[in-house]
This record gives C-alpha cells, sequence and structure tokens, in this order.
C-alpha cells in the first residue's frame, strides 16, 4: 500500500502504519483523557444500579474513584511489572509488553470492576507467552506470595478478548536501539561517549512506560526524544541525515521531542504512597458487588448468567431434536420428478415404463 506525500510523490506505507497498534491503540492527549472519562461515568451509573439491587439505598453512601483515581492505581501496578519480571528473570521485550497489555486493558475495563493486581499478574504471565519467554501457571503462581492459579487463568481470556487478541507491540527500546545503530555512522563517531548516551537514553525509554507516551505517540518519537534529551548534537544530526528531503526543517519534530521529555520528567514518578492507600481503602467499598463472591449481587448475577447458559444449551439440544427427526429427502420429494412421467425410453413399451417393468429379453 502507498501513500501520498503532499499530493505529489507516493511513498510507501511503513509497516508500524499497518500495524493494529497504530490503527486502534494511539489517541490524542484529549481523546485519551475524555476516552477515560466516559468510561468511568458509565461503569459508575452501572455500580450504583448493582449497589442498589444488592442493597437498596446503599449507592448513595458510596464514594466512586474517578478517572483520574482509576489511573493512579493502575500507574501504581505498572511500576511493579519491572520487579516482578526481574525475580523471573525476564527479558525486557515481557517487562514492555506486559505494561503496554495492562494500560490496554483499563482502557476498556475499569478497577472497579477488575483489581489491578490479579490483572497485572495476568498481563505478565500472557507477555511470557506472547514474547515466547512461556513461563508454567505453576511454577509462576507458586513464586508470587498469596497467589492461586485460578487469580491468573480466570483472567487471561478476558485480558485477552479486552486486547482484541491483538497481541503484537512495537516498543521504544526497540526503536531505540535501531537508531542507535544508524548513528554509528555518522561522522566523527564516538562509541564510548555515544554508547553512554544510548544508555542514559534507555533508561528514559524504561520511564516512559509508566506514563501515557506509548499511547499517544510512535515508539520512534518517544525513542527519539530520550536519545535528544541526553545528546541533543547526536540527535539533531540524525534528524538531518534522516530529513535531507525538507531542507533542515524540523521545527515541529523538535516541539514533539520536547513535549515527550516533559511527559516523561512529570508523569513518571511513582504515585505517592498515602495517595494510593486512600484510593485502594476507598476501592474495596466500591468495587462491583456482582464481582465479590458470596454477595446478593454475585449470586444473582451467577444465576442469570447460568439461566442463559440453560436457555442456549435447550435451544441447542432443541435444533438437534428436530435435525435428527426431520427426513433428510423431504425437502427435494416435491421436486423429484414421478417415474411414470419420465421420457420414453426406446424400445420399450410405454405401459412397461408406467408400470415399472422391465423389459423382456428376447432373442
Amino acid at each position: 500500500m502507498t501513500a501520498t506525500n503532499n499530493g505529489d510523490t507516493p511513498s510507501k506505507q511503513s509497516l508500524y502504519e499497518g500495524s493494529t497498534q497504530y490503527l486502534h491503540w494511539r489517541f490524542s492527549s484529549s481523546a485519551l483523557r475524555s476516552l477515560r472519562a466516559a468510561q468511568n461515568v458509565k461503569q459508575v451509573e452501572y455500580l450504583r444500579d448493582s449497589f442498589e439491587r444488592d442493597q437498596p439505598g446503599t449507592s448513595s453512601t458510596i464514594s466512586f474513584l474517578s478517572a483520574d483515581e482509576e489511573n493512579i492505581l493502575v500507574q501504581l501496578y505498572t511500576g511493579k511489572v519491572g520487579q516482578l519480571c526481574a525475580h523471573f528473570r525476564f527479558p525486557e521485550e515481557v517487562e514492555a509488553t506486559a505494561i503496554s497489555y495492562l494500560k490496554r486493558f483499563y482502557l476498556r475495563n475499569t478497577v472497579m470492576d477488575y483489581h489491578p493486581k490479579n490483572v497485572m499478574l495476568t498481563t505478565i504471565f500472557l507477555a511470557a507467552k506472547t514474547s515466547n519467554h512461556p513461563i508454567g501457571i505453576d511454577l509462576y503462581v507458586n513464586n508470587i506470595p498469596k497467589t492461586k492459579a485460578s487469580d491468573v487463568l480466570d483472567l487471561e481470556f478476558l485480558v485477552a478478548q479486552s486486547l482484541r487478541f491483538e497481541f503484537t507491540v512495537w516498543h521504544a527500546h526497540r526503536a531505540l536501539w535501531g537508531i542507535w545503530l544508524d548513528i554509528q555512522d555518522l561522522p566523527d563517531f564516538n562509541e564510548k561517549a555515544t554508547y553512554d548516551d544510548y544508555q542514559a537514553a534507555l533508561t528514559l525509554v524504561r520511564s516512559s512506560r509508566l506514563t501515557d507516551a506509548e499511547l499517544i505517540y510512535t515508539p520512534s518519537q518517544i525513542a527519539l526524544s530520550c536519545f535528544h534529551a541526553t545528546s541533543r548534537t547526536l540527535a539533531e544530526q540524525w534528524i538531518d541525515a534522516k530529513s535531507l528531503s525538507n531542507g533542515g526543517q524540523n521545527g515541529a519534530l523538535i516541539r514533539i521531542l520536547e513535549d515527550i521529555q516533559q511527559m516523561i520528567e512529570t508523569e513518571s514518578t511513582p504515585p505517592d504512597v498515602e495517595l494510593v492507600r486512600g484510593i485502594d481503602k476507598r476501592l474495596k467499598h466500591c468495587t462491583n458487588p456482582e464481582k465479590v463472591k458470596g454477595s446478593s449481587a454475585y449470586l444473582a448475577k451467577q444465576a442469570d448468567v447460568e439461566a442463559e447458559a440453560s436457555r442456549k444449551r435447550a435451544k441447542k439440544a432443541e435444533e438437534v431434536r428436530l435435525a435428527a427427526e426431520r427426513d433428510p429427502f423431504a425437502a427435494d420429494s416435491s421436486s423429484a420428478t414421478p417415474r411414470g412421467d419420465m421420457g420414453a425410453i426406446p424400445g420399450i413399451p410405454k405401459e412397461s415404463q408406467a408400470n415399472g417393468l422391465e423389459p423382456s429379453h428376447m432373442d
């Protein structure tokens, strides 16, 4: 597929532009805020109804989480992904992928339905599979205190479904490695100094995972921004080498890089522990009662699910029974040609054909 550049010269579409990440998981800053706010409002309305069905009159006393508070809780567990991946000695690809899965999951779900702890554990387990570093479920949960296999497996399909089964993630750390290789071809390349700049940029890339950068910017923009922060001269030399056709007018790109740097500086700090504790405490009181085992809302929901499943099974059984009783030739019987109406067969008297008699064979 090709795209046009200013309506003049056709240019090939990059692989990234054809990816599900580019098509489905990139937003503007305002669109991302609106998406989270709308999701939160919709869920709070549903939860009020759930609490009223469970215990009438209780919803007015509950302080539900805001969209920003939900995101703070998700950010906390985003920071814990790296710690757990280091414990299992997973490669960086697993860590980065699990973080992306966690962020994407909560664009379509809420912490008031699914606590980030178990979702985090599930995204790491799933990312290990999709990154070709699988781990057995028993070995996995046995190394995590107070965790059962069901805590992970019960959510695995839901997580995959929420990701739209789009498991491939394009990462900034891989784009940064490509930039580092390109820079080695620049004039006056100093390997020692430049490698130190690369390592410093990689640290910033890892910090960017605690922000919304990957949901707003491309992996190459994030990677270049981090390199620009550590070595502005080298980064701009690389930009000039890659952008010869625009006459060096790179002001718009530089502004994007600086916006990313600002985001990393202001948003990559782990949330305040006391703030998180307060949010988590309130979460215990506003968790969807349909997700709390033993509550009347949970039992009613399970009864509805079982009733629907029974209805579907009964419908399927009835379809199978009718199919078994149906004459497989009934549909064709009306269009079949009666034997007596067959065309004349040469050499056989018509009355014999009409009576279905076989001709006699005489010498």
